[in-house]
């Protein structure tokens, strides 16, 4: 087993090397439309209907419907590739299950229309102490305890046979059929999503930082 800190601190490297590197490709493609006019940065107050305004708005416009639109759609390629991967049945999905919130916490959720909540309680129960939880993924519990993530709860599917398959897998929910939906989830050796993790890792990493800086842009650029 891979030590899991090395993973996620690498993990964090290199998130930090896309960030600065997004930042700085899309600095050069605000540039490229700015007008010759404006010497002023991308986050100044404008009067209306100067260069400078409609720059922004150009931006702004440039970052919805062009940026968004790729990150979307890579991301989408990103799922469609998922299903070139499989299941191999090591089900330390079905048997170690974690979320931030408490049973109770979850059941107010479902009732106020939580659809993740709903499913998820339609299919996991809480371990009683997290000693059982650890026998099936020791080194993750040890990772949340190094990193004092200590209000995490964890669950299991008791639908689960004891040669790890479902019994009820044709009424599986969504989110069951949906796991692993994101690259950067932190995935046992034995699961059969590894290697798309491995291979989807670094462009995920990417997406997430271009939107954040998108975001940052929309949030700051003054309309």
């Amino acid at each position: 087993m891979k030590d899991l800190d090395s993973i996620l601190a690498h993990q964090r490297e290199k998130f930090r090397e896309v960030f600065s590197y997004s930042v700085t490709e899309l600095q050069k493609r605000i540039d490229e439309i700015k007008p010759k006019d404006v010497q002023e940065d991308i986050f100044t107050e404008f009067p209306q209907d100067s260069s400078g305004k409609k720059w922004q708005i150009a931006v702004l416009n440039m970052l919805e419907n062009d940026i968004s639109k790729d990150i979307y759609l890579k991301f989408q390629e990103i799922l469609k590739d998922r299903k070139s991967y499989h299941c191999n049945g090591c089900a330390t999905c079905c048997n170690l299950a974690c979320s931030e919130y408490s049973p109770e916490e979850l059941k107010k959720r479902a009732e106020n229309g939580d659809n993740f909540a709903k499913q998820f309680l339609s299919i996991f129960i809480p371990y009683s102490s997290k000693e059982e939880a650890r026998k099936i993924y020791p080194e993750y519990i040890e990772l949340l305890e190094k990193n004092k993530e200590n209000q995490v709860y964890f669950y299991h599917c008791p639908k689960l046979t004891a040669d790890n398959r479902c019994s009820d897998y044709e009424n599986r929910p969504q989110i069951c059929q949906d796991f692993p939906d994101n690259p950067l989830t932190l995935l046992p050796e034995s699961c059969g999503f590894c290697k798309w993790k491995e291979k989807s890792e670094n462009m995920t990493l990417l997406l997430h930082a271009m939107i954040e800086i998108v975001e940052y842009y929309k949030q700051k650029i003054p309309l």
